[in-house]
């Protein structure tokens, strides 16, 4: 299985902050948001990483991750030349893909508490689709949310004004390879983007989207009182 970072997007409600820096630098705890992300991949035996970020940061990232050997893994680098959307990001990863090869997805501003490998390991085993994980939230209305039928995830919802449920979805995902194929199908939203949304409602319109639930924290990190949360929950951890 190979692992994708999803590490773009401008801040912006982590300004004035991500002025000068990519807010997946921005230190939490005692490393930078973007540490933890490459840890958890690799907690889940996920070694072959990508990470796919705007060509502003690249030479940073290098700097911080290099080759990834402080981690146990190899770490290639894909470039988002402009802003288009989680789905087109994820596109850049393509090559990096063989075919018939699963595939996880992280977006880097993702913080939390569980292991990913048993759901990674359950998903190579299978034949094919996609999964997702959600997290109940009392704000469903800030997230993309799932609408449940029998247990089933039959379309998500981005940011509703009447919620279908409390539980968001969160950025952590797991794509057979006709992923891409699929993100080829898009349109772009009114936003102008490809949404990572519109990728996964195809997989649910297929009937070939799966889900975990999330029972340790979790959060986006994408405004200054999660950042700060999340500061203070991994403030103590000396692992590397």
């Amino acid at each position: 299985m190979k692992g994708i970072i999803l590490a773009g997007g401008t801040g912006t409600r982590l300004r004035p902050m991500t002025n000068i820096i990519n807010k997946h630098l921005l230190p939490v705890g005692k490393y930078p948001m973007i540490h933890y992300a490459i840890r958890k991949m690799a907690e889940a035996g996920i070694t072959q990483l990508m990470l796919v970020t705007g060509k502003q940061s690249a030479g940073l990232y290098t700097e911080y991750i290099g080759s990834g050997k402080p981690w146990g893994v190899q770490v290639s680098y894909g470039i988002q030349d402009e802003a288009g959307g989680i789905a087109q990001a994820l596109g850049i990863a393509e090559s990096f893909v063989r075919p018939g090869e699963k595939l996880m997805v992280l977006l880097g501003d993702n913080l939390f508490e569980d292991s990913l490998k048993q759901a990674a390991d359950e998903f190579q085993r299978q034949k094919g689709g996609a999964h997702v994980f959600l997290k109940k939230v009392p704000d469903p209305e800030r997230y993309g949310v799932a609408e449940l039928v029998d247990g089933r995830i039959v379309r998500i919802v981005e940011k509703p004004d009447n919620s279908p449920s409390h539980y968001a979805v969160t950025g952590i995902y797991l794509y057979d390879s006709n992923v891409f194929d699929v993100i080829r199908s898009l349109k772009p939203s009114m936003r102008g983007e490809l949404e990572i949304t519109d990728v996964n409602n195809v997989y649910a319109a297929a009937g070939q989207l799966g889900h975990s639930m999330l029972s340790g924290w979790w959060t986006d990190a994408g405004t200054h009182r999660s950042l700060m949360e999340a500061g203070a929950r991994l403030i103590g951890r000396e692992e590397p």
